[in-house]
């Protein structure tokens, strides 16, 4: 069994049919933990729950990769936990992911979005700012806006909350002149880049090709089921 969790980052994509994975929401605490006792032999993180709920705990992850199981991390939470779980064994997938590892990227903010319910399909409410700079660095490598105006839409993108933070928000606190606004509000929604989603569609490749079987763990390390995890997943 495959199983891949993910929300909003993979809002509109276009999945493949029958490709083998149970698509399940973005994981919490708990979650993977629940998917390798339901026999999941391929599990691939792309968006997480955090904020009001326990986020997916490292101990999970870890506890797969001992049992065998090929575990990926992208685009999102995915890659904030691949990277601190790749020495352990977990693969991570795409720029962003890089980006972590390299230290390029620091901040946990910079993957977070704002989104709707499950029940509107996890609507995306905001721009992560992995987004915003890929876009900001495409528009100005195609000269439809300047280095002064890309340091300022950075600047202001840093600056905005995540969860405010839109094109129109974004524009509005950079761009002083409202013509010149209206301009660079239409450039960027013309040619923005949605690095997450592109990261994700690579996750769900990478899970589709592995086979659906679990592998004997080849680890240097011991998994440790401590009191306080025995207390928290009692069945083990």
């Amino acid at each position: 069994m495959k199983v891949i969790f993910a929300g909003p980052t993979l809002y509109g994509a276009n999945l493949p049919s029958n490709a083998g994975y149970q698509l399940r929401p973005p994981a919490r605490q708990g979650d993977f933990h629940k998917a390798i006792q339901d026999g999941a032999t391929v599990i691939g993180l792309i968006d997480g729950v955090y904020e009001y709920v326990p986020a997916i705990w490292h101990k999970e992850i870890l506890f797969g990769l001992a049992q065998g199981v090929h575990i990926f991390g992208a685009a999102s939470m995915g890659a904030l936990r691949a990277a601190e779980c790749a020495a352990f064994g977990m693969m991570g997938i795409g720029e962003i992911f890089d980006g972590y590892m390299s230290g390029a990227l620091e901040d946990d903010s910079d993957v977070a979005q704002s989104h709707a319910p499950t029940e509107v399909g996890f609507l995306p409410l905001s721009e992560p700012l992995v987004n915003v700079r890929a876009t900001i660095s495409r528009c100005l490598q195609l000269s439809y806006i300047t280095a002064a105006e890309h340091d300022q839409l950075l600047a202001a993108a840093k600056a905005i909350f995540f969860k405010e933070r839109t094109y129109k928000r974004l524009v509005l606190s950079a761009i002083p002149d409202g013509t010149r606004a209206s301009e660079v509000l239409a450039i960027l929604r013309a040619n923005s880049v949605n690095q997450k989603l592109h990261d994700a569609q690579l996750l769900v490749e990478a899970v589709m090709r592995t086979p659906d079987r679990r592998v004997a763990p080849q680890i240097n390390w011991t998994f440790e089921a401590t009191n306080f995890w025995k207390a928290t997943f009692p069945v083990c």
